[in-house]
C-alpha cells in the first residue's frame, strides 16, 4: 500500500507541475499570437489525444511522464512544413526577441507563481507545528559556544520573526549557505530574553541534511518539564499523572527541562523514583517505576509514556500570508541557485542533488502525513523546477534565453550549427546530472 501511495503521489505531483509549466508557455504564446500545434504532457507514444480550439490544437497525454512540451508553429521546424502564407505571421520564429523570450520564461515563471499560491494557501489555512525551542547543544558545538541552552526559545533571527521550528530550520539553512554569523534573540525558561551571536561558518554546510544541524548543535527540544500528553496504559498514566502537570524534581533533584526528565527516566529502567509535581499550583508527589524497553542495539532504557512536545497553530492573514509566500519562494529560489554555485565550485557536495527516486519517496511520505505537507512538497519541487529550467543549459528554457541574449548582442541568432552543437552538449549535461542524481538516490536507499 505504501508503494502504491508513493507512486500515485509522485505521478500526481509530476503531472500537476508539468501542466502548470507548459500552461505558462501556452498562455503567453497565445497572448503573443503564436499558433500552438500541440500541448503534450509527457513524451513518447500518446495514450490520450483530443483536438480543440480555433487552431485545432492537439492535446496529448503521452506514455513517458517525465516532462512535457508545447509545440508551436515554426518555419525552422521541418515537421511544420509547409507553412501557409496566412500562418507565417503567427510562426514562433517570426516573433520579436522580446516575445520569444517572454514565451520561454513563462514556463518557469508559472512554476514560481504556483509555489507562491501554494505557500499562500498553507499560510492562510495554517499549520500545527512545534515552536522554535532548542534542546541541549553538544559540548563544543557552535551553538554551545554561542551560549544557547536547553529550553531556549528562538524569537528572532537577524531581525526576522521566528514562530516555529520549521521557520528556524529554514533561516539556518539560508544562513549556513552564506556562512556568516547571525544574531538570535532567545527567551529562556525563566522568561528572560537575550541576544546571542551564532557563527554559522563553522557549521560547514557542505551537506544540507539533518547531520548539518547536529554539527551546528541546533537540535529541537521540548522546553519546560510540563506534560503535554500521556500514552494510555503506560506507567505515567497509571500513576495518576495528568496533562498540564509540571515535574519539579525527581528523587529530590530539581529538574527544569523536559530533556532532564527524559534523561533521568531513560537511565532508571525498573528503578522506583519519587516525582515531585505541581498541578494547578498545588504540590503533589508520585512514585514512578519506569518500564524497560530494549533498543535494537541491545541497550535497555526506561520509559514512562509522557509526551512533552508543545504544538501551536501558525496562521497568517491573507495579506501577510501573500508577503510571506512571495518571500519564501524568492528565498528558496536564491538558496537553490547558491547551492548550485557551491556545488560547482566545490564548497558543497554533489550528494545534495536528488533524483526521481528521492522525490518520489518524499512525495509518498508527505502524502501519508497529510494535505498540508504534500502541498509544501509541491511548492518546493515547483520552485526547483522553475529554477532548474532557468539555468543557462542548452535544451532547457534558460538555454533558449541564452540564445536570445546572443541574438541581441550580435544582431542575429546563433547559427544552426552552433545551436545543434550546443543542444548536444546540453543533452549530455542533463544525462550526466540525471545519472548523478540517480546514483545519489540509490546510495541513500542502500545506506
Amino acid at each position: 500500500m505504501d508503494l502504491i501511495t508513493t507512486i500515485l503521489a509522485f505521478l500526481l505531483a509530476l503531472g500537476i507541475l508539468i501542466v502548470i509549466h507548459e500552461l505558462g508557455h501556452y498562455s503567453i504564446a497565445r497572448q503573443c499570437g503564436v499558433k500552438v500545434l500541440r500541448f503534450s504532457v509527457g513524451f513518447g507514444r500518446p495514450l490520450f489525444r483530443w483536438v480543440s480550439g480555433p487552431d485545432r490544437t492537439e492535446w496529448v497525454v503521452s506514455a513517458i511522464p517525465y516532462g512535457g512540451y508545447v509545440k508551436m508553429l515554426d518555419e525552422n521546424d521541418p515537421d511544420c512544413a509547409p507553412v501557409s502564407a496566412a500562418d507565417r505571421p503567427r510562426a514562433f520564429n517570426r516573433q520579436s526577441v522580446g516575445k520569444r523570450a517572454a514565451i520561454v520564461v513563462a514556463g518557469p515563471f508559472a512554476n514560481l507563481l504556483f509555489a507562491i499560491l501554494l505557500y499562500w494557501l498553507i499560510n492562510v489555512v495554517g499549520t500545527v507545528e512545534p515552536p522554535a525551542v532548542l534542546g541541549p547543544p553538544p559540548q563544543g558545538s557552535p551553538a554551545a559556544q554561542a551560549g544557547l541552552e536547553d529550553g531556549d526559545r528562538v524569537l528572532d533571527f537577524d531581525g526576522r520573526s521566528i514562530r516555529s521550528w520549521s521557520e528556524l530550520r529554514w533561516a539556518l539553512l539560508q544562513g549556513g549557505v552564506a556562512g556568516l554569523p547571525v544574531r538570535l534573540a532567545v527567551r529562556d525558561l525563566q522568561g528572560r530574553e537575550r541576544t546571542v551571536r551564532l557563527d554559522l561558518s563553522s557549521g560547514r554546510a557542505e551537506d544540507v541534511d539533518d547531520s548539518w544541524f547536529e554539527r551546528l548543535g541546533v537540535v529541537r527540544g521540548a522546553g519546560s518539564a510540563v506534560i503535554r500528553g500521556l500514552v494510555a496504559n503506560e506507567v505515567a498514566a497509571k500513576a495518576g499523572l495528568a496533562v498540564g502537570d509540571r515535574i519539579v524534581a525527581i528523587d529530590g533533584v530539581a529538574v527544569r527541562t523536559a530533556t532532564e526528565v527524559t534523561q533521568r527516566v531513560r537511565a532508571s529502567a525498573g528503578q522506583t523514583q519519587t516525582w515531585e509535581l505541581e498541578r494547578d499550583g498545588v504540590a503533589q508527589r508520585r512514585t514512578i517505576t519506569p518500564g524497560q524497553v530494549t533498543l535494537p542495539d541491545g541497550r535497555t532504557i526506561g520509559r514512562v509514556g509522557i509526551d512533552f512536545l508543545e504544538l501551536q497553530s501558525v496562521r497568517y492573514g491573507p495579506i501577510e500570508a501573500l508577503e510571506r509566500a512571495s518571500q519564501r519562494t524568492w528565498d528558496t529560489s536564491i538558496f537553490s541557485l547558491r547551492m548550485v554555485g557551491r556545488m560547482l565550485d566545490g564548497r558543497a557536495s554533489w550528494r545534495n542533488l536528488s533524483g526521481p527516486v528521492s522525490i518520489a519517496d518524499v512525495a509518498g511520505q508527505t502524502a501519508r502525513i497529510g494535505l498540508i505537507a504534500y502541498l509544501s512538497f509541491l511548492a518546493l519541487v515547483s520552485i526547483s523546477l522553475g529554477v532548474l529550467n532557468l539555468l543557462p543549459i542548452p535544451v532547457l528554457d534558460g538555454g533558449h534565453l541564452l540564445y536570445y541574449a546572443v541574438e541581441i548582442l550580435k544582431g542575429s541568432p546563433p547559427s544552426a550549427h552552433t545551436v545543434e552543437v550546443a543542444q548536444r552538449i546540453g543533452v549530455g549535461m542533463l544525462i550526466l546530472l540525471t545519472a548523478l542524481a540517480l546514483y545519489n538516490d540509490l546510495t541513500r536507499l542502500l545506506s
